[in-house]
């Protein structure tokens, strides 16, 4: 975030975050990446201590209170420790929190929220499903009602937390009979009986943050366990696209943040041909491109922020939250590119993290709804919102400012 559109208290929070980015150590990072740690227990307990975790939540439910800006703000920060560190932060206490606390009841958020943003408890979203992945509606995993429970069965893959996860938000359908909207729930299921990580996926990237396959054989999930209304689920999936999509945004900023300050470094040290390399344009226009693209994304971020927070028109949102995950995340991962090129062969090994860095970050356009989905979002509003501009009469009609905007029979549409 730029220092210079911040408040005392995103200043402040902000300034925790980048202490606990120094708290972390080396050795975690590495263990990490080389899947030694499986699930950075320690990691989100310590972020739980100093009252870190959904800073946005109400300081009732151990929250702080604050806005999407501040958010925004620590996921970047905490983003450049490496992208599955932000993914794990963001995945409990921005995912799953924000859906309990805006779907669910006082004794959920006490038994789910509280102990989860307090870092002693762990969460994961259970949405993907190995024969969908964009297509919510396609989910296969189904709960029976019987009475006082759902008897829950199905799989669920590409699980951030798989391995270290308390609990899960989990959709399954319910009404197979019923219209896609209507046919789902979402549920807070316990990890127990029934409940299995079949498979912990060798990543290409992002490591350490147990990701996996989990399997529901006939779990008995208590209808109090029911987030929202049965057959509601729709509406959960809607509200949690927001901080899922814009916090991913954010946190991918910080996550490429380091690559473009490793090779800024880099390159004002490094000679060749009798002078430092920064000297050439070859060099110097990739990290100012960087530098620029980094920027603009924040720019994006913030303004998308504000968007949220001032609540106005939900597809407006929609799209905006759209740009800003699909132009974040790829510029961002331009960024990475350019610092490992200016910086050849050597960024291509493990002596600096850049590497790792580039293969963290392939994820960002993929997951929470891949960069295709988002240009579909993205069209149909846009599509939508200029018909209704150019109905309503509100603004010019520019097309009619050409000189032979009248011209016959040149205007032919079909």
């Amino acid at each position: 975030m730029f220092d210079f559109l911040l408040n005392k208290e995103q200043l402040k929070i902000r300034d925790e975050a980048r202490e606990l980015v120094k708290w972390v150590p080396k050795q975690m990072i590495l263990d990490m990446d080389d899947d030694k740690i499986k699930f950075p227990k320690e990691f989100l307990q310590e972020a739980g201590r100093r009252n870190l975790l959904g800073c946005r939540y109400p300081r009732q439910w151990g929250g702080r209170g604050l806005d999407w800006v501040a958010t925004a703000t620590v996921m970047e920060e905490i983003g450049t420790l490496g992208y599955i560190f932000a993914c794990v932060f963001g995945v409990g206490a921005e995912l799953v929190c924000d859906a309990i606390i805006l779907h669910g009841t006082d004794a959920q958020k006490e038994k789910y929220v509280r102990p989860l943003l307090k870092g002693e408890l762990f969460a994961a979203e259970c949405l993907t499903e190995p024969r969908g992945g964009s297509d919510f509606f396609g989910a296969t995993s189904t709960a029976v009602d019987e009475g006082d429970y759902f008897l829950l069965n199905g799989q669920k893959r590409f699980i951030v937390g798989a391995e270290g996860a308390d609990y899960f938000l989990v959709y399954a359908k319910t009404d197979p009979a019923a219209k896609p909207q209507d046919s789902l729930t979402c549920f807070l299921v316990d990890r127990g009986p029934g409940v299995e990580v079949e498979y912990l996926y060798g990543l290409m990237g992002c490591r350490g943050g147990g990701a996996g396959r989990l399997v529901f054989k006939d779990v008995r999930v208590p209808r109090e366990n029911v987030l929202g209304r049965v057959h509601g689920a729709y509406d959960v999936f809607n509200t949690m696209m927001i901080p899922e999509r814009l916090g991913t945004a954010a946190m991918t900023i910080g996550a490429a943040r380091p690559a473009l300050e490793v090779a800024t470094s880099y390159t004002s040290r490094r000679k060749a041909f009798g002078q430092v390399i920064n000297r050439f344009q070859g060099v110097s226009f990739q990290i100012s491109e960087a530098a620029m693209l980094l920027d603009a994304c924040r720019s994006v971020i913030y303004t998308t922020c504000r968007a949220v927070e001032a609540e106005i028109d939900q597809n407006r949102v929609r799209r905006m939250i759209s740009e800003a995950k699909k132009f974040v995340t790829e510029a961002c991962q331009k960024a990475a590119n350019n610092a490992m090129q200016v910086m050849g062969g050597i960024a291509y090994t493990n002596v600096f993290p850049v590497e790792r860095i580039v293969r963290d970050l392939r994820l960002a356009s993929i997951w929470t709804g891949s960069n295709e989905v988002m240009s579909m979002i993205i069209a149909h509003e846009w599509y939508r919102e200029y018909m209704l501009n150019k109905q309503s009469g509100a603004t010019r009609d520019l097309e009619n400012d050409a000189a032979e905007a009248d011209a016959p029979g040149e205007k032919i549409y079909e």
